[in-house]
């Protein structure tokens, strides 16, 4: 397994919509394998394709403490979501900001496993507010963008002066 470099807001590949993924083989899962390593090395709860510079419609997640509970979900759609959870979020691709945002406390996502396989599953709380964070990413879409323009304004000059300040101290 490899760790992957993750895209940082404001680079403009996480602005890329995802294609669908063609074909469900060792090469995916290959990649999927060092997504939960990069995603848990980080730390994080939820990395999408897009956010390591590969732009096809998958996601990995883990919100459990212990990471017992991976999940990966390929090419997943949305069937049904209701309720209202408003809660703090942050992002791999936004290191060190989190923000409350609005999204459905209850989803239900169909998608495809690691093995190719069709599959449904509902999702609440913390899991669903993840999958549905992850498949924005899919979109194009980063939690910044559901704050406002002078919020998000100043999360980017943030982050491109702290990316600055590292490479001089590297340097």
């Amino acid at each position: 397994m490899a760790k992957l470099t993750i895209l940082e807001f404001p680079d403009p590949r996480l602005r890329t919509k995802a294609a669908p993924v063609e074909a469900v083989d060792d090469q995916l899962r290959t990649l999927i394998d060092d997504m939960f390593e990069t995603m848990y090395a980080a730390p994080g709860i939820g990395l999408a394709a897009t956010q390591v510079d590969v732009h096809k419609r998958f996601l990995v997640t883990d919100v459990s403490s212990d990471k017992s509970d991976p999940h990966v979900l390929i090419n997943p759609v949305i069937i049904e979501k209701d309720g209202i959870a408003v809660t703090e979020e942050g992002c791999l691709s936004v290191p060190g900001y989190y923000e409350e945002v609005e999204r459905a406390d209850h989803i239900r996502v169909r998608f495809l496993d690691r093995n190719g396989d069709e599959v449904e599953m509902e999702a609440e709380g913390l899991l669903a507010v993840c999958i549905q964070h992850e498949m924005d990413h899919l979109e194009g879409k980063l939690f910044v963008d559901y704050l406002s323009e002078a919020k998000r304004s100043r999360i980017r000059k943030r982050l491109e002066r702290d990316r600055r300040h590292q490479a001089a101290n590297v340097a």
